[in-house]
This record gives structure tokens, sequence and C-alpha cells, in this order.
């Protein structure tokens, strides 16, 4: 039995990669989660199963973990800008002490450790689409440098440890991610137009929407950190969806899938807000044969018909 370690197992992200762990019988999963940002709700498919241990933990305290770890995957953090930018201490904690805590203890179990980067350490790019060797263009004391500069902070003491101790380490750079199980007002862009379509609101456009992101659907992504995990590579690799997209163009879709009555409202963008934001996905394809494979428009009508669910 393989006994694998997730942490932020009760976030959107974490929730989905716990139960597609669990669809191998020959594995146990344990996940950690200080629920600070995650969903108790999303915990309740997961403890159904017998394999699921769950621990309601902060990573930046101690890990005593008893038996074997065989992989752990880091998904801690808040991830979403009203989280990080409520949570700024916490959000630099879980990227440096907590990740420490991580690295001790993956080298304590000799086990393979996986760490979910974000695009957010390319900032708002001079370069596009943004290549892993792009070193990015972040402001060091922004509004979203907790984040930014934390997981940069992370990056670099992964690659530290894996070189002082020879520990198998691997770093993947998420771009936006979408799906069921996403928070109804999370401060993301596709939860947040989705729900205010849902309630009959016009859609809030930061900017004049010109601004591109790509979005990539959750089971895909789940697909890609697992072919990192049992890769020989140790990254950083970028995991997105190549395809890019405006902010206006994604309120458009989501107006046409819920609502074609409802309107755009445009207000003023965020300070540091990026302005483009694409992958370019060149070395998942090469070394892990990955690439997003659902389409927007499908993902957004699952997306939809979660939120209505949930309602």
């Amino acid at each position: 039995m393989r006994i694998i370690l997730v942490t932020g197992a009760a976030g959107f992200l974490g929730t989905h990669l716990c139960l597609r762990l669990l669809q191998d019988k020959e594995a146990s999963v344990v996940g950690i989660d200080s629920l600070i940002s995650g969903s108790k709700k999303n915990l309740d498919d997961l403890v159904k199963n017998k394999n699921f241990k769950f621990i309601k933990q902060d990573i930046c305290q101690p890990l005593n973990l008893k038996g074997k770890i065989d992989q752990i995957y880091n998904l801690a953090c808040p991830a979403s800008p009203p989280d990080y930018q409520k949570y700024p201490l916490e959000t630099l904690m879980t990227c440096s002490v907590g990740v420490k805590n991580l690295l001790d203890l993956a080298v304590g179990k000799k086990a393979k450790f996986l760490h979910t980067s974000t695009s957010e350490v390319y900032g708002d790019p001079l370069e596009h689409p943004q290549k892993e060797s792009y070193w990015g263009h972040v402001n060091p004391i922004g509004e979203r440098s907790c984040y930014d500069e934390g997981k940069r902070f992370a990056e670099s003491l992964i690659e530290n440890y894996r070189k002082k101790f020879n520990l198998e380490t691997k770093i993947v750079r998420i771009f936006n991610t979408y799906g069921p199980r996403m928070r109804a007002w999370d401060g993301r862009v596709v939860s947040n137009f989705i729900n205010q379509a849902l309630q009959g609101k016009d859609l809030t456009v930061y900017g004049d929407g010109s601004q591109t992101r790509s979005f990539c659907f959750v089971e895909d992504m789940v697909e890609g950190l697992i072919k990192m995990m049992n890769s020989q590579e140790s990254g950083p690799i970028n995991l997105g969806n190549p395809n890019e997209f405006t902010v206006k163009r994604l309120a458009q879709l989501v107006i046409t899938k819920v609502n074609p009555k409802l309107k755009m409202v445009f207000n003023p963008l965020p300070k540091d807000d990026p302005q483009k934001r694409k992958p370019d996905i060149s070395l998942a394809k090469e070394v892990l044969g990955w690439q997003p494979k659902t389409q927007l428009e499908k993902g957004i009508e699952k997306t939809i018909e979660y939120f209505k669910k949930e309602r």
C-alpha cells in the first residue's frame, strides 16, 4: 500500500486530487488542512473512503506523522487574492516555515515531494507566453507579494533541499484552474462570474476586460500533477491551458450560458493585476506527455451545473 500525504486536502484542487488518488485501491491518502481557506464540506466525500484519513493541522506547526510516507503533494496555501490578502502573514509562513516542515518530513521519510507553485511567480510578465526559464516581473512589496514572493521563496527552498539532501523534489507552476468544488465567492474570476450570473446580476469586469488568462479544467490539472509525481522530472514545469482568453470573452461565455439578458459592469483594475497570462507548456508535453483536453465551453458548463446544485 502506497501512503500519500496531501496538504491542502480540503481545498478545491486538493479535494479533486485526493479523490483521484483514492481510485487506486493500492493507495492510502492522508489529508492535512488547517481549514483557513479549505472547505469542511469537501471532506464529506473523502472521509467516506476507508483509505482516507484527515488531520486538521497547520503545516507551520511540527509534523509528527508515524509510519512510512511514499509521496507528499503540497497544495497548502490560500490561493485566491481575497484569501491571501486577508491572511498575508499566514500565506508567507505557509510558503516558508510550512514548506520547510514538509521538506524535513520528506527527508526523514525518504518520500517524493511535489510542490504546487504558481504562474504568479512570473508576476505581470514581460515575456509572453511564459516559459519556465523566465525569471518574472514581480513587485516584492505589492498587494499580491505575500503570495507571489512566498511561492518564489518556496521554489528556492525546495531546490536547495534537493541539492543538499539529494531529495527527489518536483515543482509545478499552476496556471488558472477552475471547475466544480470551487468556493462560490472565492474571488476568482470564473466563480465570481458564474455566481453573479446565477443571481441575475450583471457581471463585474475589472479594467476593460482585455487582460488575458488561461483556464485549465481541474480534472486535467490533477492528471498533470500525478504525471509529474510519477515522472523523473524535478521541474519547474508549467501546467495550464495554453489557449488564451480575454476576461471579457469569459464573461460573455458565462452570460450566454446562464442569462443572455445580463450585461457587464466595468470597474478599475486592481493594483499589480497581470495583463497577460499564458503558459508555454512545451516542456510538459515533451517530458510528461501531458496537455489539457477539456475545452473552456464544456468545462464552464460543468462548473455552472455544479454551482446550480449548490445554491
